[in-house]
């Protein structure tokens, strides 16, 4: 007998996507996410969909629930164990839709769905209507399908043309030694192939799918996560070190000297590709980048264009900017090329390709001695501060009025963010818990304390619990 709707998680349908605990993503709630789907498929009057997913042991096991259903009213190719970026590839042979089973780089624990639909992915209004449906059509008797057993598979052919134009557009002026780390998530064999195809040597981390993830979760920034590929990297004598997240669409870089690339750097530096192929156009940013960033690609002659946070957004801003946005990227890695290259989503592989290519064209040039013009911030990762009950806006708008006392640029586009001459800081509401984000940056540790400490003056009258919790964050 099916559980009453009361049982149905709704809050696994978050901002970006579906994500959450596979003990939530029962076979049931699958069935009834795969009904919903069909639904908006067939409003939108279409009739093709590509199905993929991640190298996770619930991700077989969902993707045939959703076969089965979606079968029944679409054509359903199916491409097997891949990465994100090579679902949407495929999609966009199939009327650009896609369906990927996924949880990125969250721990093995969860599970998640990503989709496009005519190339377009979801909004946070769209993403909860379909929770929304998915309830109503959850008490359905009809809905459980039958579903085996499944195990993951690696679907060679479908990574083949995914492959070839990829080897298509990126030109290597020389070869490199490339210390790959998969950290076993569905990108990292695939990527393994397009490397050794370009002649470099890979010594290659974890490429082969296993949703055991035995070491820890496939998230590449956090700096624990990539201390075999360092250590590798000095084993190895290797140019550069490659760490893609679980489903391929975020990455990582680390230099010959195994520094860890920070993604303001980096961001910096793919504007610099972009802008010197097409100049004055616009470069796009996520709210929690660096003031470097912004005034780089100013000093490149780019128009700096901020944003707020979330890869679908990015994705969308670039494709409605009939092509004045060349490049965009997110602080949490995820990078989008838009200039006459690439394919307009955010593809990890893709991404360290292009720095690659650019390293290629200097002989003696050293990743390090690339990124030089972009020097290291002194930064807080994001840190998540309880709201302790409080209205995360009434907190937000206190801080805002606030900060008008300081000499510093207000902005609200997503949550409050301040930026000085010397740096800047931002607060957001979480869009999935009762908690804000932090971040902070800035040009030294003194300036970076400084900025922290304005926030804290704004907080402490009315709010010291939140005051100390970001005094405290590092």
């Amino acid at each position: 007998m099916n559980q009453p709707s009361n049982h149905f998680p709704l809050n696994v349908f978050r901002a970006y996507d579906i994500r959450g605990k596979v003990t939530l993503l029962t076979a049931q709630v699958i069935a009834a996410i795969a009904h919903a789907f069909t639904k908006l498929f067939k409003e939108k009057g279409q009739t093709q969909i590509v199905l993929g997913y991640d190298a996770r042991l619930t991700s077989p096991a969902y993707s045939q629930i959703l076969r089965t259903v979606l079968q029944r009213n679409f054509e359903v190719i199916e491409i097997g164990c891949c990465s994100t970026p090579q679902m949407y590839y495929a999609a966009r042979q199939y009327q650009n839709n896609g369906i990927m089973v996924t949880a990125s780089h969250n721990p093995k624990t969860d599970n998640g769905i990503k989709w496009v639909i005519k190339g377009e992915p979801p909004t946070p209004a769209s993403i909860q209507q379909l929770g929304l449906m998915a309830k109503t059509l959850y008490d359905q008797d009809y809905l459980l399908p039958q579903v085996e057993e499944a195990q993951v598979q690696f679907n060679a052919k479908g990574s083949a043309a995914y492959i070839t134009t990829l080897l298509e557009d990126i030109q290597l002026k020389r070869p490199f030694k490339v210390v790959l780390d998969g950290l076993n998530g569905s990108a990292g064999q695939s990527a393994e192939i397009l490397l050794k195809k370009m002649q470099c040597e890979v010594i290659a981390l974890r490429c082969q799918p296993n949703g055991h993830f035995p070491d820890h979760a496939p998230d590449p920034t956090q700096a624990a996560h990539l201390d075999q590929l360092r250590q590798a990297i000095v084993s190895n004598s290797a140019d550069l070190g490659i760490a893609l997240d679980g489903d391929g669409d975020r990455v990582v870089l680390v230099d010959e000297n195994t520094n860890i690339i920070s993604a303001d750097r980096l961001l910096a530096l793919m504007a610099q590709i972009c802008l010197q192929r097409l100049p004055g156009r616009e470069i796009v940013f996520d709210v929690k980048c660096s003031t470097m960033v912004r005034r780089s690609i100013e000093q490149l002659g780019g128009h700096a264009k901020m944003i707020r946070t979330g890869s679908s957004f990015l994705r969308q801003y670039i494709a409605q900017s009939k092509g004045q946005a060349i490049f965009g990227g997110e602080y949490a890695g995820h990078y989008v090329f838009n200039d006459g290259r690439g394919l307009g989503y955010d593809d990890g592989l893709y991404a360290a390709l292009r720095v690659m290519e650019y390293l290629s064209e200097y002989p003696n040039k050293t990743l390090s001695e690339l990124l030089a013009a972009y020097p290291e911030r002194y930064y807080t990762e994001d840190t998540y501060i309880s709201t302790y009950n409080n209205d995360p806006n009434v907190v937000l708008n206190e801080i805002a009025r606030l900060s008008l006392q300081y000499h510093a640029e207000l902005s609200e586009i997503d949550g409050v963010r301040l930026d000085f001459d010397h740096g800047f800081g931002i607060i957001r509401a979480s869009n999935t818990g009762e908690f804000f984000t932090v971040r902070f940056d800035a040009d030294s540790a003194g300036n970076l304390d400084k900025i922290r400490h304005t926030f804290v003056s704004m907080l402490n009258d009315h709010y010291p619990k939140i005051a100390q919790d970001i005094l405290n964050a590092y």
